[in-house]
């Protein structure tokens, strides 16, 4: 019989463990059988969204299994049961070779795993964090109760050990720890802790934004970008919401450099880049601040357009950019597109042609019930306020049916406001203004730069105060 040298047999085996991709995973729930159950996982964002990646059958003890060979990505993914009524979730990472028991109506305290440390380290992490949590609750009710300053400032001081305690747990676990999934889950979770006292500018001033600065500029310090496996946890989604709606102050070009600096972090991982990527966009484009169609633009141009979206089929990827072409000439900041239409005694008139210090352009409809609400509010904000500060109404009708339009001016004494319309639709207005729904209000200033959109009565005055601050602060 021929023999190996031992450290030759080590090597072997130990190659063959590197060379294995995929997962074994033996399932066995006690108060389960005969039934579907399926492991599934997160993908950026937490419950409801969850993704089945893999389904197996229960059989009459209970038992199931799961075996993939093709590489996957690790993170925290879950098992559930048919039912639906209760999951658990675990760590998973590319070639395990795991064994999980759980009795599922007795979560948490059933659930055992074999030959897997990290998710025993991960259950014990949790654990104490509940006894954490726990004392926290205690804390909150003696605080409520407290009569003295000693007692606020006693109580104070314990519920701030426990946070400390839970800091130095997860410090010490990721040092001791590097390079796993839940070491890089503690890191990213972390919160960046301002340093105490106070901190001076060069002048010897207070720096009274120190502590707002720290924060942003420490706020993704322990996200591991190039960690694909946390695109599979609850993680991403929740810090991308708490920065870039929270954090990062709600200007389109802050937001646009912010957003440039983490995608530029995130290439060397495909998913975390794609769905922070699709993240943003959505996000511009849903975001009620105005101006965020800004940073849809630019991550069109910049990302989509120069194929960076490869995940997108051309017509998806079409999609975006026909988007972004209808906001890209309307974008705050940039040159109001001239409109050229007729007015009530069909004379040409344009846009540019008002002479004032503002221009608020307005798309209505005689026929849309939202307009009739809207006009008469706008129309007495304006002979109250909007006139003083310089305002004239240019009053674009975009029905066709032209006795609808001189009656709607007629009935709510419109009088005042600068009405036209184009029947012809020479004009294409809403190619320039992307007028998708009516009424739809653009401010304009002096000189026929877009100072606002995506207006109405109850916001076009405090624009124009916003924009005069800004002239005087010379921003």
């Amino acid at each position: 019989m021929k023999k190996f040298p031992v450290f030759l047999v080590l090597l072997l085996s130990g190659m063959s463990a590197i060379a294995r991709d995929g997962y074994k995973i033996k399932v066995r729930l006690t108060d389960k059988r005969d039934s579907m159950v399926y492991l599934a996982y997160y993908f950026g964002k937490s419950l409801p969204t969850i993704y089945k990646t893999d389904s197996a059958r229960l059989d009459k003890d209970g038992n199931a299994y799961f075996e993939k060979k093709d590489k996957i990505t690790g993170g925290i993914y879950m098992i559930l049961p048919e039912d639906r009524k209760s999951y658990f979730e675990f760590l998973l990472n590319n070639g395990d070779d795991i064994s999980i028991t759980a009795t599922m109506s007795e979560l948490p305290e059933s659930l055992k795993f074999k030959n897997s440390p990290e998710n025993e380290d991960f259950m014990a992490y949790q654990k104490f964090l509940k006894t954490t949590a726990e004392g926290q609750e205690q804390l909150r009710t003696q605080l409520a109760g407290a009569r003295t300053t000693a007692d606020t400032a006693r109580i104070r001081e314990a519920s701030q050990k426990l946070n400390d305690a839970v800091l130095a747990y997860r410090k010490k676990y990721v040092s001791t720890h590097p390079g796993t999934l839940l070491g890089s889950i503690l890191r990213a979770v972390e919160i960046p802790q301002v340093p105490e006292g106070k901190h001076y500018l060069p002048n010897g001033k207070v720096d009274s934004t120190f502590g707002y600065r720290y924060y942003k500029d420490h706020f993704w310090a322990g996200f591991d970008f190039r960690d694909d496996r946390l695109i599979h946890t609850p993680l991403l989604d929740m810090k991308l919401n708490e920065f870039f709606n929270k954090v990062v102050y709600q200007h389109e070009d802050s937001v646009i450099i912010y957003a440039d600096t983490i995608l530029n972090r995130m290439k060397e991982s495909e998913n975390l880049f794609k769905y922070t990527l699709n993240w943003l966009s959505t996000n511009a484009q849903t975001s009620k601040v105005m101006g965020m169609d800004k940073v849809f633009v630019h991550l069109v141009v910049n990302y989509y357009m120069k194929g960076m979206a490869t995940w997108l089929s051309n017509e998806e990827l079409n999609k975006y950019v026909d988007r972004a072409a209808k906001i890209a000439p309307n974008i705050l900041n940039s040159p109001a597109p001239e409109l050229k239409a007729v007015d009530q005694n069909n004379k040409p008139r344009t846009l540019h042609e008002i002479d004032a210090k503002y221009t608020l352009l307005v798309f209505y409809s005689p026929d849309c019930g939202h307009c009739m609400q809207e006009m008469p509010k706008l129309d007495s904000l304006y002979k109250a306020k909007l006139r003083d500060l310089g305002v004239k109404v240019f009053a674009f009708n975009v029905d066709a049916e032209e006795e609808k339009w001189r009656n709607f001016i007629k009935k709510y004494d419109l009088k005042e406001w600068t009405h036209v319309w184009d029947p012809q639709r020479k004009s294409k207005y809403w190619a320039s203004y992307d007028v998708i729904a009516t009424p739809a209000m653009y401010l304009i200033d002096e000189k026929k730069i877009i100072k606002g959109k995506k207006l109405d009565h109850t916001n076009i005055a405090r624009v124009i105060e916003l924009t005069e601050l800004r002239k005087k602060e010379g921003k």
